[in-house]
């Protein structure tokens, strides 16, 4: 799911974690020895460093009971009475209450009696689909866990669990290199436990506490485990724990191409606001991966972020329907009440459907493409190039800050993230002019560059990929000669 390619570094060794369980699932390593006065949140994480989850627990909007919302506001009454002031001496005549405040503190007691008894007005409760990783949770079946390695056993085996769960879905990155990272005491993880200890999915991050962000190094989920929602409720989990237990209100991680569209849904955007004095140099600069950031909001409790914005769809949808008739019902019309069966009717004969300004050219528009016959074919083309090992050096534009003359020497730059827009925007209308502005990728490198160059050479292999792929078409097989000319 985020499988990117990162420089090894010099981060500490393995050693051994320690996880404590809550009673209600998720893992506490908690840190109620911390002697007072200690800080809670220190600018590296050191052993020992104390971390805790939240069970997620479905809320409900009327908790409270009856009987247990009498007696909260009886014990309330209580604390009042004991709190008043007694006095021995009786209260001069300039001291007692005028009329006017007696009566404006009278009350009719069966009033009073009956505003106490009367039960709390229930709010509408609007029904939300949970996904299969939150039935399961709230189940028992798995738990989440926030694990660090600081010598438990039981934090051992869940650090190896993830080791080895990154290994497998990210192929492309070093096995040692992950095994360093995931056992680094830097580093904090957060599992997804199917009991009694099977690890199905996990997030490492590194915590930068003085600088409020946090990296996402590695995220993944178990092939045969997907589809189940396990991926959104892990980043929902995360961002509450972390909210909750630090001051990091960003994350920075770097996704490719087929993991962008996961962290888009996660609230991740490539549009990055976050001053570069701050992270620059404290992360990897991946080769191949596009950066992104989510900002996480203080007031906003991710695990229930669903369910929150369907009231807010609902609330805005009871303001609509005064002012619509979409939600109304029609009964179908009555030629087709009779014995005779369904016939054809004109659907601008009926009254309701004329109201709405409906006519024959919207459905043709609906139903017409929103791209050209060659979009799809074109587009797993473009993938395949971008997704090439020797890619790198033209996913995106080169930089005007550091080197200057490039663009005095081309006339004409492209990328693969220009073709990817033009792309978008049905620029192509056939292979022809991809593989046209392909080409130009490759003459502009060789024109810049000397032959000899690390970039020429990622030109010739990425080139010689791209007509592999071609030949792989039969009906773009009248582009092989542009290949000999």
């Amino acid at each position: 799911m985020h499988a990117l390619k990162r420089e090894p570094n010099d981060h500490v060794g393995a050693g051994n974690a320690t996880v404590h369980k809550t009673p209600h699932g998720p893992v506490d390593v908690s840190d109620t020895a911390k002697p007072e006065g200690v800080p809670r949140y220190p600018e590296q994480a050191q052993t020992g460093t104390s971390v805790q989850t939240h069970h997620h627990a479905r809320i409900h909007e009327h908790a409270d009971t009856e009987p247990q919302k009498h007696l909260r506001h009886q014990m309330g009454r209580a604390s009042l009475q004991d709190d008043e002031p007694t006095f021995g001496t009786k209260r001069s005549a300039s001291q007692e209450l005028s009329d006017m405040d007696v009566k404006r503190f009278k009350a009719d007691p069966d009033e009073a009696s009956g505003q106490e008894d009367a039960p709390p007005t229930l709010p509408f409760t609007v029904p939300f689909p949970d996904k299969p990783a939150v039935l399961e949770e709230r189940a028992g079946d798995i738990e989440y866990r926030v694990v660090n390695n600081d010598g438990s056993r039981e934090s051992t085996i869940t650090l190896t669990g993830l080791k080895c769960l990154f290994q497998k879905q990210l192929p492309k990155m070093p096995k040692d290199y992950i095994a360093r990272l995931v056992y680094d005491r830097n580093h904090l993880s957060i599992a997804i436990i199917k009991l009694p200890l099977e690890v199905i999915g996990g997030i490492c991050y590194r915590p930068f506490h003085a600088r409020k962000f946090a990296e996402i190094v590695f995220c993944a989920v178990s092939s045969d485990q997907q589809v189940k929602g396990y991926g959104a409720h892990i980043m929902s989990h995360l961002k509450d724990y972390v909210r909750a237990t630090s001051p990091v209100m960003h994350f920075l991680t770097y996704a490719d191409n087929y993991a962008t569209g996961y962290f888009q849904k996660q609230g991740f955007t490539k549009a990055v606001s976050l001053d570069k004095a701050l992270w620059m140099g404290y992360i990897k600069d991946y080769e191949g991966g596009t950066l992104m950031q989510c900002s996480m909001l203080p007031r906003v409790r991710y695990l229930e972020a669903g369910r929150m914005l369907l009231k807010q769809k609902e609330a805005v949808l009871a303001k609509i329907r005064p002012l619509s008739r979409s939600h109304i019902v029609h009964p179908p019309p009555p030629q087709w009440s009779g014995a005779g069966g369904v016939h054809p009717i004109d659907p601008l004969s009926i009254p309701a459907i004329r109201a709405t300004g409906w006519c024959p050219a919207m459905d043709e528009m609906a139903r017409a493409p929103r791209h050209g016959p060659h979009f799809t074919e074109l587009r797993r083309f473009l993938y395949q190039m971008q997704n090439h090992k020797q890619a790198w050096p033209f996913l995106h534009p080169v930089n005007r800050d550091e080197v200057p003359d490039y663009y005095t020497v081309i006339k004409e730059p492209m990328d693969l993230s220009t073709m990817e827009e033009r792309l978008t925007q049905d620029m192509y209308t056939g292979p022809q002019e991809l593989v046209r502005d392909m080409k130009l990728i490759f003459d502009n490198c060789r024109k810049y560059n000397d032959a000899t160059t690390i970039y020429s050479k990622c030109a010739a292999k990425l080139e010689k990929y791209m007509w592999t792929l071609v030949k792989e078409v039969p009906e773009w097989h009248n582009l092989l000669d542009e290949q000999a000319s």
